[in-house]
């Protein structure tokens, strides 16, 4: 018996230590997370949302607004759209993918950043066409999110050049992986309608996700997931060229970056921080171990609810956030008139909080 024993013992130190992975985690040294205080203190904020089913669709990654309806990416690849006056829904075009950041150009054609398509263009009619699949000869395999400036640029992040969302499980398999690895494969791109060209801006970021451009098209933003923070990508001006941190060591892992009214950007925070991975930021060796464990023990998001809206200088304006995550994994938030919609990675459902409901007319 003590032999067996034994064995088993052997055999199972082999694996955790030998057993191949995808990953090979680098070395980093993870900000000390200050967690919920400050600007982003603890309150109930979201408890006022309003629940929006999605029949037969979940994970509203990204949002638009065109014409009194918001168009939602669905992880069934629809495009749904939901008039916010009558509450009817509209199975409108599906991509075939996995489409993730949307938003309107200025002849109300549809941008989409497709995870297993790349950079995508519907049309009024709903016809749809590939903008682009590659940059310097390198396939795009995880566009994550989009904006497009005022002369018809389309900036879009390349999550993660190793971790492909299609050849990994899917954009969240993906996106664990590559947090896992902190190997720095993420990318800024822009595609130029004018010419066709697709050109690399930013490489280097740990999971490139939320992308955003200022409403005078000054200054572009990339949320860096896997690092917790917000670049700033200067497209005018002196600084034109020129990169910097904007917000930092933020206390969860920020995904979409909205523009919103008045100059502000609202960012969802999809999970609080992993104290595990930050503990592990300098050990890759124990990462690449965690990776061979089961799934369910290996870090995850949790639910949370959490957006918040900043200004183009990275000044925290308010923090709305549900402990519990009754609408869980946010990923963003989009303005109308009367409302804030509240978009998820994983919900089967959208989310809504009135203006009035959370004392927002004062920056609204």
């Amino acid at each position: 018996m003590l032999k067996k024993i034994l064995v088993i013992m052997i055999a199972l130190v082999a694996y955790l230590l030998l057993w191949p992975v995808p990953v090979e985690p680098v070395s980093w040294s993870a900000p000390v997370d200050k967690g919920f205080v400050g600007d982003f203190e603890k309150n109930t904020k979201l408890d006022a949302i309003e629940i929006i089913n999605l029949p037969d669709t979940h994970g509203p990654e990204g949002l638009a607004f065109l014409d009194d309806e918001v168009y939602a990416a669905t992880r069934e690849g629809w495009i749904v759209r939901y008039d916010q006056q009558t509450g009817e829904q509209v199975k409108w075009v599906n991509t075939g993918g996995s489409p993730l950041g949307i938003v309107f150009d200025a002849d109300n054609n549809l941008l989409i950043a497709d995870a297993y398509k790349g950079l995508l263009k519907v049309s009024p009619a709903g016809d749809i066409s590939v903008l682009t699949r590659s940059v310097n000869g390198t396939d795009i395999d995880y566009a994550d999110d989009l904006d497009v400036t005022a002369d018809g640029k389309i900036y879009f992040s390349d999550a993660s050049t190793k971790f492909g969302a299609q050849s990994n499980g899917g954009t969240y398999a993906a996106s664990l992986l590559d947090t896992m690895e902190h190997g720095g494969h993420g990318r800024l791109l822009v595609y130029d309608p004018a010419d066709e060209s697709t050109k690399l801006v930013m490489d280097g970021l740990n999971f490139a996700n939320g992308v955003a451009v200022d409403a005078d098209s000054q200054f572009v933003l990339v949320n860096e997931t896997g690092s917790y923070r917000i670049h700033k990508y200067w497209l005018q001006g002196d600084k034109a060229g020129q990169s910097e941190v904007l917000i930092d060591n933020l206390p969860g892992f920020p995904d979409n970056v909205v523009r919103g009214r008045d100059g502000r950007f609202w960012v969802g925070l999809v999970s609080p921080r992993s104290k595990p991975l930050d503990d592990l930021s300098m050990s890759p060796l124990v990462r690449k171990i965690f990776q061979r464990f089961p799934p369910f023990m290996r870090p995850q998001a949790v639910p949370y609810s959490h957006v918040f809206a900043m200004t183009g200088d990275g000044e925290v304006l308010t923090s709305l956030q549900d402990p519990e995550g009754e609408h869980h994994t946010n990923t963003g938030a989009l303005e109308t008139e009367d409302w804030l919609y509240i978009s998820s990675l994983h919900a089967d459902n959208l989310a809504r909080i009135s203006w009035l409901n959370v004392g927002l007319e004062g920056i609204k």
